[in-house]
């Protein structure tokens, strides 16, 4: 419950979200949402993305594409998986697909995307850590 809000509070993304420090739309499967990416040392974009899946508590999931479908089209999700006990796994990945993909095969995610969602999945976890703490 504490990651889910923490990771679909938008408004809240600048404060702790090195990642993407903006997100901002409707919270709907269909809706279209405007995320801000800020790889390390890389340059920061503004995206449009279409959500294909929000199921409170389990999974948020969208698609962009660069400029139109077809030609590059990136899939991102989250997954949080309830784990025996208290804790859960979050898992944050990327799907690429369209005629330019087979270029990100041969060069690679680039380093500082990865380094990027690492980032994220630390300040999110500290994020729900803290509000655990406040909440007791």
């Amino acid at each position: 419950d504490r990651v889910w809000r923490v990771l679909t509070d938008f408004p809240a993304f600048p404060d702790w979200n090195p990642f993407m420090p903006n997100a901002e739309g409707e919270l709907k499967a269909g809706a279209t949402i405007k995320v801000r990416f800020k790889p390390p040392k890389g340059m920061a974009m503004t995206i449009k993305t279409k959500l294909l899946a929000v199921e409170p508590e389990r999974e948020l999931r969208w698609i962009g594409h660069l400029l139109v479908p077809g030609l590059f089209n990136g899939e991102h999700g989250f997954k949080i998986t309830p784990l025996d006990g208290s804790g859960v796994r979050f898992q944050q990945r990327e799907t690429f697909r369209g005629i330019l993909a087979p270029l990100l095969a041969v060069t690679g995610l680039p380093a500082n995307t990865l380094q990027g969602f690492n980032d994220m999945n630390r300040a999110l976890k500290a994020r729900a850590e803290a509000s655990e703490a406040t909440s007791d």
